[in-house]
């Protein structure tokens, strides 16, 4: 697994000369990021640089994170049956990664169902003791919904791509997705063990129409104390068994303005 870790980190430093960055940024200046795969039926080919990188890259998997220096990244998309990088990809970027953020991308669906990458700063400020923190971040094909735990709606009106950040006293809780304003539920019910010092970041991803609707965990610990670095975080529902060589090449993935606006991140459709 370190072995496979270090590849990945020689193989972003690679990329970074390429767009005229010399060497690999200290520690302190690194990004932590981590992907989540909300598309669902969806296993892609990402390319960089012209460069197969990863083949199949499957739905609902949390993968990450990594420390990663910070610079620039072309990234092109394909399904999984184009091995060849030609023609038309589902999704094609040039992105900046700042230093020093805490980002999770997430590739989901739009309100409107095209597949599309959203990039999240995370929020990873210290909890007073007993507590924790939920955010829900809404990835899905589908309209406005409220989140209820015990049956009573905690957040309301959340529409894609947004999010809401809540700290909570540390508990495990039943929670569902309805629409907004109404008892219908859309996702769930699901246990969510919110534990102390940790924030748990809820995505609710997939499509209405196609009924598929589902969620994603992921789980950022270290909130209760004095963090030495950048809490970095780890994957929840779909944790895989080691750390893949192409988790810090999916942080070029089309990213935008980050959401909370705690870091720059600028991304280029074409």
């Amino acid at each position: 697994m370190k072995r496979i870790a270090a590849a990945a980190v020689l193989g972003i430093a690679a990329g970074l000369t390429m767009f005229g960055t010399s060497g690999v940024a200290g520690a302190a200046d690194n990004a932590s990021v981590t992907v989540v795969h909300g598309i669902p039926d969806t296993p892609v080919n990402v390319f960089v640089n012209g460069d197969l990188t990863l083949r199949d890259f499957a739905p609902e998997t949390v993968a990450g994170p990594l420390s990663l220096p910070a610079g620039s990244y072309e990234v092109k998309i394909f399904p999984a049956a184009n091995t060849a990088g030609t023609g038309n990809p589902v999704v094609q970027a040039t992105a900046e990664v700042p230093a020093g953020a805490n980002v999770t991308l997430a590739a989901h669906l739009t309100a409107a169902g095209q597949p599309a990458i959203t990039p999240f700063v995370n929020d990873v400020s210290q909890l007073a003791p007993g507590q924790a923190r939920l955010i829900v971040r809404h990835t899905a094909a589908a309209p406005a919904v409220d989140v209820r735990a015990g049956g009573t709606p905690v957040i309301q009106g959340l529409t894609n791509p947004n999010q809401e950040v809540l700290n909570l006293p540390a508990a495990s809780v039943s929670a569902d997705v309805v629409l907004a304003g109404t008892s219908t539920v859309a996702i769930g019910p699901a246990d969510v063990n919110l534990k102390e010092g940790t924030a748990t970041i809820v995505y609710a991803i997939g499509s209405a129409e196609q009924d598929s609707l589902g969620l994603v965990v992921q789980t950022i610990d270290g909130l209760h104390s004095s963090p030495g670095g950048v809490p970095a975080g780890s994957g929840g529902l779909a944790e895989d068994d080691g750390m893949p060589t192409w988790v810090p090449i999916l942080a070029g993935l089309g990213l935008v303005t980050a959401l909370g606006g705690a870091a720059r991140l600028v991304a280029t459709r074409r």
